[in-house]
């Protein structure tokens, strides 16, 4: 048997399509419903290592925990990561095929709708239900030739539409009813409802609202649904969320993060932002780190990348002060590799090939590579003797004195380094930071002696109060019935 699909569009970015579509699987799953999320492209440098071996965009795998399933590569088979301004690394089932200018990638994307569709109809077969997420705006007719993420991949499985929209952002009636004006009618014939999200008020004063649009669509209006305040504690899709949560926390131990230009993976930082003893700060470029007692250098797209741009902010200099004023340092992942002697990429694996110096705290050094290790892991902290478990995601390979004092040890080999002081550390896991005891371990208790922060129970309750958000708000019976 078949599952039926319903896809979730939106008039831009950022209007809660992942959200929405997290919130729904895990209302699905609570129903007793078998439900898959599905992105058939994305563009993130938030991953997350699969079940299956591969890598997915960070939301598909938090849809897949709502949808108490284990992530696969099937459920977001392009994902597509940024390297520079024009051009990203190309991951196809979860494995990476190389890196391509945005025009090269643009002109021959239409190659991989097979494998989208042979995708979700992996997910379909094993499912009730599958829910769709699309990307980005589905009015951008000037993409539609070729396109794999919306209204191309919708006409070619026959999927039904929901189509979102951000009354925050103002202008909702006109983004709403204007992408019907502008899109392709047989686009629009998908599109079975609207729904009008982020709501905050009396949502009776937007009934008018409501009957305009459904007039002018001809669909239900859905909503509205009100602003869901605690979706600050959920890993979040994309970098556009780092303009939204920071700073966070009010507490005494400071905790200061650059903020890389292809930073990646930043969930990391989350469970350290929930901390009521830790204020965390990501630091734009422009201004100086400010005195911290833990400086995270975190994972980046393109390590020399951001090297350079680390030296031009002048971070490099404020990054060595604090570490000779005491102050500790922690690289994950590229920021592992940033702090130590050398970056050599020979085969120009993240952009042009060629050889960075680090910032010295690390005595090791990295060559890049084309080869990706993508592995779930259970470590112990060789700092604390915590166990934490993590991923690895990561391309070259590190040597060096320093790895003689690793940072854990994973399967009893050990992983990462520390410096002989012991103040700057590096790792290749990520994630780490999701262990309850490890993380008070390390940040000791100046940070969490008044902690009962239980990081992934409080995921867990969010997607539960997330569901029935969305239960409360929506006509989710109606809502479903719209999927075939």
């Amino acid at each position: 048997m078949t599952a039926k699909s319903l896809m979730f569009m939106g008039t831009g970015s950022d209007v809660g399509k992942s959200l929405l579509v997290a919130g729904l699987c895990r209302a699905c799953a609570n129903r007793g419903l078998r439900v898959a999320p599905f992105k058939p492209q994305n563009m993130s440098n938030n991953a997350a290592v699969t079940a299956d071996g591969g890598e997915i965009g960070r939301a598909q795998a938090l849809q897949a925990r709502a949808a108490r399933r284990d992530p696969i590569t099937a459920m977001n088979p392009v994902l597509l990561k940024p390297e520079h301004e024009t051009g990203s690394q190309l991951i196809l089932r979860g494995q990476r095929i190389g890196s391509y200018k945005a025009r090269d990638y643009w002109s021959k994307r239409h190659e991989l709708l097979p494998a989208v569709l042979a995708a979700h109809g992996e997910l379909a077969t094993d499912s009730d239900i599958v829910i769709v997420e699309g990307a980005g705006s589905a009015s951008e007719v000037n993409l539609r030739h070729g396109d794999i993420a919306n209204f191309g991949f919708a006409r070619a499985a026959d999927i039904p539409v929901v189509l979102i929209g951000d009354i925050q952002r103002g202008g909702i009636i006109a983004a709403l009813v204007g992408t019907f004006a502008v899109i392709d009618p047989a686009d629009a014939a998908l599109i079975v409802a609207t729904l009008v999200n982020k709501f905050q008020g009396d949502p009776q004063l937007f009934d008018n609202g409501k009957q305009f649009i459904a007039d002018r669509t001809n669909v239900p209006c859905l909503g509205p649904v009100p602003f869901f305040a605690d979706a600050r504690k959920l890993p979040a899709e994309d970098v556009l969320a780092l303009d939204q949560r920071h700073p966070s926390g009010q507490g005494a131990y400071r905790i200061a993060v650059p903020r890389l230009p292809r930073i990646a993976n930043f969930d990391d930082l989350d469970p350290l932002r929930l901390e009521p003893g830790v204020s965390l700060e990501i630091i734009e470029p422009g201004r100086p780190i400010p005195h911290a007692d833990l400086i995270v250098l975190p994972g980046s797209k393109a390590t020399r990348g951001d090297l350079g741009a680390l030296r031009l902010y002048g971070w490099d200099i404020d990054i060595i002060a604090h570490h000779r004023a005491g102050a500790r340092v922690l690289g994950i992942c590229g920021g592992f590799q940033m702090l130590g002697k050398s970056v050599f990429d020979p085969g120009g694996v993240e952009g042009p090939s060629g050889f960075s110096a680090g910032l010295g705290l690390l005595d090791v050094e990295t060559v890049l590579g084309p080869t990706k290790e993508l592995r779930l892991e259970h470590a112990i902290s060789a700092l604390t003797g915590e166990p934490l478990s993590g991923y690895h995601m990561h391309m070259g390979v590190t040597k060096g004195p320093d790895l003689a004092r690793p940072f854990a040890h994973v399967a009893g080999a050990p992983e990462g380094a520390v410096n002989a002081d012991g103040r700057a550390m590096g790792t290749y896991l990520h994630g780490l930071f999701a262990a309850d005891a490890f993380r008070r371990a390390f940040l000791g208790p100046a940070a969490t002696a008044a902690s009962d922060l239980a990081y992934e129970t409080t995921i867990e309750a969010t997607l539960d109060a997330l569901a029935a958000h969305l239960e409360r708000h929506l006509d989710l019976d109606a809502l479903l019935k719209l999927a075939r």
